[in-house]
């Protein structure tokens, strides 16, 4: 993996704030190249949820709320072993789901709501998840976030997944100043074609988890550096903002235990399964 390229090309260039008076026109000529130079960085950005058909990842994304894409990875294959379809689920005893739930955290709710909106896909959708944002929004334990991953990553319709990463990455980077995600998808999806919002959701959470960090953004690793007005918050030094970089840029393997091929091509390694360690 091109770590040092990485952190080299980052610190022979000087990052510029972009000047306050921005114009509308170079804003979106700085986020289009922001996110032109991640898809080269991730030319292998995926969802990070294991999932085979609409109905696991559906599942699964709720799963996600407030615990990591590895752990809800590590909790599904006996979950869908189990209860493969949504008939299965919706029949199933909570006591026995919140058992299989509980290493994913909040299990008792997460268990109401994968149970309610497989009774609703059973009775209002004849067993199958909706490809319409309207429809999803209306199944317990699905907002806008979710419905959107779903959208984007098993219909192949485009949507912005505004998660805590999202939020953070396109506030660094003054894209917009806004803080209710409603407001930032909207914000931030009239920067870009419609056609560019699901890969650009992948590219900005995927920087998000490898080097644009919460609170460590590894500075001196960062391909846009001379693109972000919050370059110097992190580490700036390339070697030492290296050893910041997490998953399959720093060595690590990524979130999914079945990851596409072409991720696996490119040197990043699958998650050990639940309790290998």
């Amino acid at each position: 993996m091109p770590v040092a390229k990485t952190a080299g090309r980052a610190a022979r260039k000087t990052a510029a704030k972009p000047p306050a008076n921005e114009s509308r026109t170079a804003l979106v000529r700085r986020a289009r190249r922001i996110n032109r130079e991640l898809a080269e960085v991730y030319p292998y950005a995926h969802p990070e949820l294991d999932f085979d058909n609409p109905f696991q990842l559906l599942v699964a994304t709720v799963l996600s709320a407030q615990t990591t894409d590895l752990r809800v990875n590590q909790t599904t294959p006996a979950l869908f072993s189990k209860y493969p379809t949504p008939e299965d689920l919706a029949a199933a005893n909570p006591e026995e789901v919140e058992e299989i739930l509980r290493p994913c955290g909040f299990f008792r709710a997460k268990t109401r709501s994968v149970i309610g909106l497989s009774k609703a896909l059973t009775e209002d959708f004849g067993g199958q998840v909706p490809g319409r944002l309207e429809d999803l929004v209306k199944l317990p334990g699905v907002g806008r976030k979710t419905a959107f991953v779903v959208l984007g990553n098993a219909f192949g319709r485009p949507g912005i997944t505004v998660d805590t990463h999202f939020q953070r990455l396109v506030r660094r980077w003054q894209w917009t100043a806004e803080t209710d995600p409603d407001k930032i998808e909207a914000a931030v999806g009239a920067l870009f074609p419609k056609s560019d919002w699901t890969d650009l959701s992948h590219h900005v959470i995927w920087h998000g988890r490898r080097i644009c960090h919460a609170r460590r953004p590894a500075c001196g690793a960062c391909p846009i550096a001379p693109l972000c007005p919050a370059y110097g918050e992190g580490e700036t030094d390339p070697e030492k903002a290296a050893k910041l970089l997490k998953y399959e840029k720093g060595g690590f393997p990524g979130q999914r235990l079945k990851p596409p091929q072409a991720y696996l091509d490119a040197g990043g390694k699958p998650a050990p399964p639940l309790g290998a360690g």
